[in-house]
């Protein structure tokens, strides 16, 4: 039977990028609707688990797209809403690569530094990948600072955070000045920026002075990056003492996973991949190298 995705995407049109690696996965058949809102879905998840029954419902699929993280989780309730009882299939969240791109930071650092009672900095981290990046690490027993130039937004994010993590080892940091961020850093092992395109989070100058950081990510691909030093390419490149990875470093590994959950979606009829079991996907990957 024919493998059928459908791409749910809030922008005005579906991505191109998403729709290219669903083919390159293995996908048959995409269906494709742009300016999703969560009073769109019911109708659409009704046609993906009406058509088919038993187990043939497997090999249809949906994917939430879009380069708005906050409208793709809206739409990914709404299609979870829409399922009840054995009638429904599984669906992967992956809102502007917000998903793959933090399991891929994170399962990179892993390589380098065990995370298990590693320190970690995550540097704006209260948007959407950075929330993502400190879950996982959290997960994996990291001690997480989740860091702001303001501390009510970082504090507010953490409020937000699964009561199931292990929420007493993640505390919000103010990095709003050079002294805030030395201090913060001083004593990390492990530092992940995942700021805006062009914003620089962490200077050149204290980077190098900051000796006891091992690992530094950087998830921003536009001049200037968000870590001073660091090159868009690198991947476990050595700089300064230091194992960094720029955003195309990381993409290897995100593009990966992406095509491996994809390809998993259609494996069972109601799994649901939103950042922790994309984060396991990308571990099994791991393992398997």
């Amino acid at each position: 039977m024919k493998k059928i995705l459908l791409q749910l995407d809030a922008d005005s049109q579906p991505s191109v990028f998403d729709s290219v690696v669903a083919i390159d996965a293995g996908v048959d058949h995409l269906f494709r609707h742009h300016g999703m809102t969560p009073a769109k879905v019911a109708s659409l998840v009704h046609g993906c688990i009406f058509t088919r029954g038993g187990d043939d419902l497997k090999n249809t699929a949906i994917f939430v797209g879009g380069s708005d993280v906050s409208a793709g989780e809206a739409v990914l309730k709404a299609v979870k809403k829409s399922f009840f009882g054995p009638l429904r299939v599984s669906v992967m969240m992956d809102a502007n690569g917000c998903n793959t791109t933090a399991a891929a930071a994170v399962l990179a650092a892993a390589r380098h530094v065990e995370l298990m009672d590693a320190k970690v900095a995550v540097l704006a981290g209260t948007g959407p990948v950075g929330q993502r990046v400190a879950r996982l690490c959290l997960g994996q027993g990291a001690r997480v600072k989740l860091c702001s130039r303001q501390l009510e937004r970082a504090e507010t994010a953490i409020k937000s955070f699964d009561a199931q993590l292990p929420i007493s080892n993640i505390s919000a940091a103010q990095t709003g000045s050079m002294q805030d961020l030395e201090s913060v850093l001083e004593d990390v092992q492990i530092v992940f920026a995942a700021g805006a395109a062009g914003v620089e989070l962490l200077s050149d100058e204290l980077r190098k002075r900051l000796r006891g950081i091992q690992v530094a990510i950087d998830l921003n691909a536009v001049p200037p990056l968000g870590i001073g030093g660091l090159e868009v390419f690198d991947k476990a490149a050595d700089r300064d003492g230091q194992i960094c990875y720029g955003a195309i470093g990381v993409g290897g590994t995100k593009m990966k996973i992406h095509k491996a959950v994809l390809q998993k979606l259609f494996e069972t009829d109601d799994a649901v991949f939103d950042a922790e079991q994309i984060f396991d996907v990308g571990l099994s990957i791991e393992k398997a190298l």
